[in-house]
């Protein structure tokens, strides 16, 4: 009798243990990795970013919320130019809304990228924009220099023109 709760006890197990295998919501994704070195990130930074040739002084900070199912990066915080972008999964996809100065929403889309220390997101739509042609952010590069040091490259488009801005940060002590 004990033999047979034993054997009853080890095929549940396994077949709780096939079932997550087989899963595919269980399984790692691409996005799913990228989030979690974005969590990576937590915490507050400070650094430098390139405007009109002068090199100006920038902050940002990084905080999960949502139970840690967002997470909230604050750009230049506590200055008038303070932005916020919101990073999430959507089932499998990993998507960004950045809240602009421009006033305006883009929501970008991750995109696969063959540097395991990038992660590149694109446009993928905006709310508050009033024309394709009105000026809005396009693209997001975050680059992992390492665990102390990334650089995010955010590109705007204008005038039919991209431009792209490097910020440069390390982790503040």
């Amino acid at each position: 009798m004990k033999s047979v709760r034993v054997l009853i006890a080890v095929l549940v197990f396994a077949v709780v243990v096939l079932a997550q295998a087989t899963n595919p919501a269980k399984r790692p994704t691409a996005a799913g990795a990228s989030f979690d070195k974005l969590k990576s990130l937590v915490g507050k930074w400070e650094g430098t970013m390139q405007e009109g040739g002068k090199q100006l002084p920038a902050t940002t900070s990084f905080r999960l919320v949502s139970d840690g199912s967002a997470l909230m990066n604050m750009l230049g915080e506590g200055t008038p130019y303070e932005m916020v972008t919101m990073f999430h999964m959507d089932n499998s996809d990993l998507l960004a809304t950045h809240y602009c100065g421009a006033h305006n929403q883009p929501r970008f889309r991750l995109v696969p990228s063959s540097e395991p220390n990038v992660v590149t997101f694109v446009f993928k739509d905006a709310t508050n924009l009033p024309s394709p042609s009105a000026p809005h952010m396009v693209g997001l590069k975050i680059t992992f220099v390492d665990a102390n040091h990334h650089y995010q490259d955010w590109t705007f488009l204008e005038k039919g023109q991209k431009s792209t801005s490097r910020f440069e940060f390390h982790r503040k002590a």
